[in-house]
């Protein structure tokens, strides 16, 4: 006995069915053969696995926040959910995953635009870090980042930052899984004095954070030319001890090269293959300029890319070949980089620049197709983190991580195939409800779970003490 939907002359937003009074939610579950606590019925469900697939008029359903079942919407009715959503003309897809950004930079947003790469970071970005990053800093630019990833559909993503304890207690907070960077890097700053002190506070906050469902870990030396080879041969012998991802900028822009020539001899990657960081726990970021025997050693060693188009693009790094990584079975995920390097941490610009891109630099139209490109930002970056068991795409047991993507606007008709329509047409303003385990965070694109105003308003304050002191 299917619970009845309300007639109207016109197709509402998103139509929530609440559970019926005491006696007839009595009779009706005599009729159920199973419960769930929501059941969403969709114009279309994206799973990701296959990839490519699309199903028509399916219902997901979901119980003690993990996904029960997938659905004809006829067949769902044999199931007694506690909360019934249905909707009309919109996507069900699995949340995204940026596999690398910086959240905590939000707070420095536009602050030093259209710059080289070393001129940003040591002229700009470093000096203000130096005077600014604090524990406050951490926590009040992570929620600010949350706040704009859960609105764009983000539910996972991979930091890379000081005082990373606090964007841990940010991101929880928010109801967001987050992959946090044990960052490690050679230069003192207010977090750490040294490497080893580095490495001492990233231990203490897995330590104290290992039995949260939303957190999970990576080690995070910040690049070849900011790491020794002493450290770097610390963080392989943690990584290979405590089974952790690595979690490093590789190979962004040419003069990184250069350095790492003159002081090394070596090109970065083969420095690091040297001292035994590569293999599937590694995760190179940007790896802009890669010759194609590097591409073969990363594909060899099952290593992963964290590819960041947008950035690229803003700091003219250069154009990632990613079109000939995928060719040698590479794993390559999205990251958007943190705010103060793109401006914008969306994953929905990511995946049609990687997959434009992609096409523009193979000249080959077929490169980089839209599934790719959302298996991309989705289980190909959740298989990076190590948790592709968990999330990434929406199959039976794995965790309830959805976003429901309204597909009626004018922009988004009409919708041959959704799979392409979500990668070429829709957009961040097109997600209206997300869900992380099975919780509401995101409903109507009102965020449920970070004080908007609140957090615009110490972001707005931010503002004034940093430009201040620039002044």
């Amino acid at each position: 006995m299917p619970l009845n939907m309300p007639k109207t002359d016109t197709i509402p937003d998103v139509i929530v069915l609440r559970p019926r009074p005491p006696d007839a939610a009595m009779s009706y579950a005599l009729t159920c053969e199973q419960t769930c606590d929501l059941r969403l019925d969709a114009e279309w469900i994206v799973p990701v696995e296959p990839s490519g697939a699309v199903l028509e008029r399916h219902s997901l359903l979901v119980k003690d926040g993990r996904i029960a079942a997938l659905l004809p919407h006829r067949e769902a009715d044999t199931w007694c959910a506690a909360e019934q959503i249905s909707l009309p003309g919109h996507v069900l897809m699995p949340g995204l995953i940026n596999l690398h950004t910086h959240a905590a930079m939000s707070l420095l947003r536009g602050f030093a635009d259209d710059l080289p790469l070393m001129t940003w970071l040591q002229q700009h970005i470093w000096p203000a870090e130096k005077r600014w990053v604090s524990t406050e800093f951490v926590r009040e630019g992570t929620q600010l980042a949350c706040l704009e990833m859960l609105k764009g559909g983000i539910t996972c993503f991979n930091d890379m930052y000081f005082f990373a304890e606090a964007s841990v207690a940010a991101a929880v907070s928010a109801g967001q899984r987050i992959a946090a960077g044990l960052i490690v890097i050679d230069h003192a700053s207010a977090y750490a004095a040294d490497p080893d002190g580095y490495l001492q506070r990233g231990m203490a906050l897995r330590d104290a954070w290992k039995d949260e469902a939303l957190a999970s870990f990576c080690l995070a030396p910040h690049a070849p030319y900011s790491t020794s080879d002493k450290t770097l041969a610390k963080v392989a012998t943690y990584a290979a001890q405590l089974d952790l991802p690595v979690h490093m900028h590789v190979h962004e822009t040419q003069a990184e090269i250069d350095q790492g020539m003159a002081s090394h001899g070596l090109r970065p990657l083969a420095r690091l293959h040297n001292l035994g960081l590569l293999g599937p726990q590694f995760i190179a970021v940007h790896a802009v300029h890669l010759q194609t025997p590097e591409i073969e050693l990363l594909a060899e060693h099952g290593c992963h890319i964290a590819h960041c188009p947008s950035s690229n693009l803003k700091l003219a790094s250069g154009l990632a070949p990613v079109a000939d990584m995928l060719a040698h079975g590479l794993n390559v995920g999205l990251g958007s980089d943190g705010a103060a390097s793109n401006n914008r941490l969306d994953l929905w610009q990511e995946m049609r620049l990687a997959a434009l891109l992609g096409k523009g630099v193979a000249g080959d139209p077929a490169a980089v197709p839209a599934a790719t490109a959302l298996r991309m930002a989705t289980l190909d970056g959740a298989r990076a983190l190590g948790l592709d068991q968990a999330i990434g795409s929406l199959q039976v047991g794995k965790y309830a991580d959805m976003v429901a993507v309204d597909l009626r606007g004018a922009h988004n008709q009409p919708c041959d195939d959704p799979v392409s329509q979500l990668v070429y047409s829709a957009s961040r303003a097109e997600v209206r409800h997300v869900w992380v385990g099975g919780k509401a965070v995101v409903h109507d694109g009102a965020c449920l779970t970070v004080d908007e105003a609140e957090t615009v308003r110490r972001a707005q304050s931010w503002r004034k003490k940093i430009s201040g002191r620039a002044a």
